[in-house]
């Protein structure tokens, strides 16, 4: 009798412990759980911000990435285009010019149409071809072309000056490009195929052309 009772005895201490350890391990699991729970909150703005849809989400995440590139983008990047433009660009009459000077010291030939010959009116016509004007090589008709400078107030870079002959100075023999104009002294500089030393720059002030000066015409857009 006595060694039924401590057997039962000792099964109700082990039944008690058994007991203990499984609800400590559940109240480890909870502790566990809890702890898991806290370091890893649920961020509601995420769930806000991205769509339930797997689909919608891809494009949000798209989305994105594309804010996240142009926002990288450094201050500094210019398309070429734009910065070209903001480079400023040579006047077409001082183009026109700067070609015309790659000629100087040509020599001149009665109807010789260049490059390496030249009389006034071919090198007129060749010059402005070059920019996308045609101009007849005869001085007579260039006189009627582009538009008339009416004074020498109106007068600017890149416009055809014209001359007289040698022995009839009201008569068009001679056709040059203006190359500046002083407005303070009445006179301009123009290049042009001279007789005597080929394609060279000039003054109008020079008595040979002073008295010759007949007018001007205007071939490219107004300055």
């Amino acid at each position: 009798m006595e060694r039924g009772c401590k057997y039962t005895n000792i099964f109700c201490i082990f039944a008690n412990v058994r007991r203990n350890l499984i609800s400590l391990a559940v109240l480890l699991a909870l502790c566990s759980c809890a702890s898991v729970r806290r370091a890893t909150p649920i961020d509601t703005q995420d769930l806000k911000t991205y769509p339930v849809s797997s689909e919608e989400r891809k494009e949000a995440v798209k989305a994105g990435e594309a804010e996240t590139s142009s926002s990288q983008k450094k201050p500094s990047e210019v398309p070429a285009n734009k910065s070209k433009n903001k480079q400023s660009k040579k006047a077409l009459a001082d183009q026109v010019i700067e070609y015309a000077r790659e000629f100087l010291g040509v020599p001149y030939k009665l109807g010789a149409a260049g490059p390496s010959q030249f009389d006034c009116s071919h090198f007129t016509s060749y010059v402005f071809k070059r920019f996308g004007y045609t101009l007849t090589p005869y001085t007579g008709a260039q006189i009627t072309e582009g538009r008339e400078v009416r004074s020498f107030s109106d007068l600017q870079k890149g416009d055809l000056v014209f001359f007289g002959k040698r022995g009839s100075v009201r008569n068009i023999g001679h056709v040059g490009i203006v190359v500046s104009v002083n407005y303070e002294k009445g006179s301009f500089n123009f290049i042009h195929a001279s007789v005597s030393k080929g394609v060279t720059e000039d003054v109008s002030t020079h008595p040979y052309y002073q008295m010759r000066y007949i007018g001007a015409r205007r071939v490219l857009p107004d300055e």
